[in-house]
């Protein structure tokens, strides 16, 4: 017996009667089958019955691209129920990756010029849905005449459509200026919103449009005037402001179409500041009214006492503790956009952008946090990295690391003394070690290396840390380093800036060796101890070098331990310093190797030279040859350095907003089909970049590995980069395509990129 088809209602519910996910597919299953055969002898009568059912089919996760063609089939139907499912079922079924959406074309185009508003309401919500530039191109004229139909049902939905064509296609730009200018007087709420936001479109990408468009900032300013104080369309006011949306989406044109020009930004000027002093922000449509307001004032050339005197920026404004939180998240985040251009002005906000750390609403606290270190500057860092210690005791965990490494960034630009920096950076790391970031520990050897009249100061700052707390495994580390290095300066007891304290050998050697069994000392800590205790043996005068089992008992290392044990020299820090001084010191310092008549390392081997002599007198030494693999390398067993890889000309591949990404890239000799990018990303701007990701895509032809980032924040004021390995493997040197995307935070806003780089120097895969 054969089972009826199911009408769409009992299909609903004996899919949702289903029990279990298998009799919920059964039934899917035997009604998909019915629907094929449906399709198959070709019911006209029923078709657009058995497409619904299909659809809601498809709308559960089930594959219905079968019904394609029936789609196409409907729509070229004259009955209206057959042209309304078939357009429906084309808006869920195809894309632009499918080239069936192309073969409805000619049903859009005589739709469109039908003259029935239903249909043509149809055909134009189906063209802004699944449009391809193509269909973009074939079809705008007949969108271009429907702009300016009486039907304000149609002209609405055109008006959308025209802003999907120019997102696809802005070379149509032309054709959809002229009927803007008339659109503008219209009083229907959604013909005027959708103008606006195709105006705007058309202003992001034609320099034309936006030079054409200015004509209209007076009559703009009009309407938004009207919003305003009067009330422009009262059945669409929200908490009792009137259109919100409609105010947003005019005050972000204004903004751009006032950024870099002078008359512009004039004539708005006293609206702005209208708009700011009265909406009302007890509202999220307030706020989202106010926050528009404030970008708009940040981006045109506004004048200087609207920026300053804002209501929306004052200390007793929206970041006052008495009003709404949102008003205040506001309010910080456009004071942080505000802080490159007016850094000054800002300054006057300072002590209510701390109080506002305080703040027990999380995003309001990260706001105010991002702030603070934007305000840090030479003459109040020591106040501002109190307060920022302060709250660094009791932030919540994930603010943390955050907050760590802004003060450490903070201290390294600004820091007034040598000392202050150091104490700085051990607060830090007593309070907060493990979420500091990884150079922490490098920067703090390199500080306290570079300080010799801090060494004793230092050491015993980082040996009372470290008896009190070895849990902060940097902490540890800088510790362990520094009692290697200068030990003996502990041992001595003479530090007139410290209170005294009175160390023992043994209290020494017991810490490290605590620090040595301690379950929670990390592989890399337990490396730093171990090398404190070996540099330890030649500094110690007591009878404590039995302690110390990490010696060699051979004689060579006892005649050589004391030069290999000995103080660390100090190590240029490497930074954004200029290529061209950088490339000339070291072609100094090579050209002084060459002439240099007795090397470094001649003096280590008189010393070896004297265990295979004979005689007294010991012959002298060959010359070295300057290269690496040398006589010394060759005597200590070191690898020989490689031949120097050819060298490929480094490329900038991004830059926005102070965010620059560099691209440097090595082929090893010894693997040519192997080919190593270096990504960087430097900030220059005057706010950290947080959350940055870069992810990357090759050819099919290649294999791409991404290596672990260095970091996620990129420093501001061009700090620290962030760097990333690619390792692409070649092995038909196609031509090489990268393709990047990048996510980060920064300014407040969260960012998105995605962008080919076609122009890699053909010596990456050639």
């Amino acid at each position: 017996m054969v089972v009826p088809s199911l009408k769409l209602q009992d299909l609903i519910e004996e899919i949702r009667g289903a029990k279990t996910q298998a009799q919920e597919r059964e039934v899917i299953q035997k009604e998909c089958a019915h629907i094929r055969a449906s399709f198959r002898d070709g019911d006209p009568l029923h078709r657009h019955r058995q497409l619904a059912k299909l659809l809601y089919v498809h709308m559960l996760g089930y594959p219905a691209h079968f019904g394609q063609m029936e789609c196409l089939k409907l729509i070229a139907s004259p009955r209206f129920t057959d042209k309304r499912v078939g357009y429906l079922g084309a808006m869920l079924l195809l894309d632009e990756r499918q080239d069936a959406h192309l073969l409805i074309t000619n049903s859009i185009k005589n739709d469109l010029s039908q003259g029935i508003q239903a249909v043509q309401g149809l055909a134009l919500c189906t063209l802004s849905t699944v449009g391809s530039a193509e269909m973009c191109w074939d079809l705008a004229t007949e969108v271009e005449k429907l702009l300016l139909q009486p039907g304000s049902y149609v002209r609405k939905k055109a008006v959308l459509t025209a802003v999907h064509m120019i997102r696809k296609v802005p070379e149509l730009s032309n054709i959809f200026l002229p009927p803007c200018a008339q659109l503008l007087h219209e009083r229907h709420h959604g013909i005027l919103l959708g103008t606006i936001t195709l105006i705007t479109e058309l202003c992001e990408r034609s320099p034309a449009a936006l030079k054409h468009f200015r004509k209209v900032v007076p009559q703009l300013v009009q309407i938004l005037r009207t919003l305003v104080m009067t009330g422009y369309s009262t059945e669409h006011s929200i908490s009792g402001v009137s259109d919100p949306f409609l105010q947003v989406q005019i005050l972000r044109l204004l903004r751009i179409l006032g950024r870099n020009h002078e008359e512009s930004s004039e004539t708005m000027n006293d609206l702005l500041a209208q708009v700011a002093t009265n909406t009302d922000t007890s509202r999220n449509a307030g706020n989202a009214v106010l926050f528009e307001t404030v970008l708009t004032i940040m981006d045109t050339r506004s004048a200087a006492g609207l920026r300053v005197s804002s209501p929306c920026l004052s200390p007793c404004g929206p970041t006052h503790q008495s009003s709404p939180t949102l008003a205040r998240y506001v309010a910080l985040t456009s004071l942080l956009r505000m802080v490159q251009s007016d850094h000054s002005a800002v300054q006057r906000h300072r002590p209510t952008v701390v109080e506002c750390l305080r703040e027990p609403d999380a995003s309001l606290s990260r706001r105010a946090l991002e702030l603070s270190l934007a305000l840090v500057n030479s003459s109040n860092v020591r106040a501002m990295t109190q307060e920022l210690q302060s709250f660094l005791e009791s932030c919540p965990p994930d603010l943390r690391a955050d907050c760590a490494s802004g003060i450490l960034l903070a201290a390294e630009r600004f820091a007034p003394t040598k000392r202050w920096h150091i104490d700085t950076i051990l607060r830090v790391l007593t309070t907060a070690g493990t979420h500091v970031r990884d150079d922490a520990v490098a920067n703090l050897t390199q500080l306290i290396g570079g300080a010799q009249e801090l060494h004793a100061y230092s050491v015993r700052r980082l040996y009372s840390a470290l008896a009190e707390d070895i849990s902060q495994q940097p902490l540890v580390q800088v510790a362990a380093w520094c009692i290697g290095e200068y030990g003996d300066l502990l041992l001595e007891g003479s530090c007139e800036e410290t209170e005294p304290l009175q160390v023992k050998e043994e209290e020494v050697l017991a810490l490290l060796e605590k620090v040595l069994q301690s379950h929670m000392s990390l592989p890399a800590t337990r490396g730093y101890a171990l090398t404190a205790l070996m540099k330890l043996s030649t500094r110690l005068r007591g009878d404590n070098n039995d302690r110390c089992p990490f010696t060699m008992d051979t004689p060579i290392f006892h005649l050589l331990r004391a030069a290999i044990l000995e103080k660390m020299p100090l190590v240029e820090r490497g930074g954004t310093q200029d290529e061209e001084a950088k490339e000339s010191k070291e072609a100094q310092l090579s050209e002084a190797a060459l002439v240099s008549t007795e090397p470094p390392a001649s003096k280590l081997l008189d010393l070896l030279d004297l265990l295979d002599s004979s005689s007294g007198a010991a012959q002298p030494p060959p010359p070295l040859e300057p290269s690496p693999g040398g006589t010394l390398g060759h005597l200590l067993d070191l690898p020989c350095a490689s031949p120097a890889p050819a060298s490929v000309p480094n490329l900038r591949v991004f830059e926005r907003e102070g965010l620059q990404l560099n691209l440097s890239f090595v082929r090893p000799p010894e693997t040519p089909a192997l080919l190593l990018i270096t990504v960087t990303a430097v900030n220059t701007s005057g706010a950290d970049v947080t959350h940055f990701v870069c992810q990357a895509a090759v050819p099919k032809s290649c294999q791409l590995q991404l290596q672990a980032p260095s970091g996620d924040t990129v420093p501001a004021q061009g700090g620290l980069p962030v760097t990333q390995l690619l390792r692409i493997f070649n092995p038909n040197k196609a031509p090489l395509r990268l393709k990047l995307r990048l996510t980060y935070h920064h300014l407040g806003q969260s960012v998105q990129e995605i962008f080919e780089v076609n122009n890699l120097p053909a010596e990456t895969w050639q």
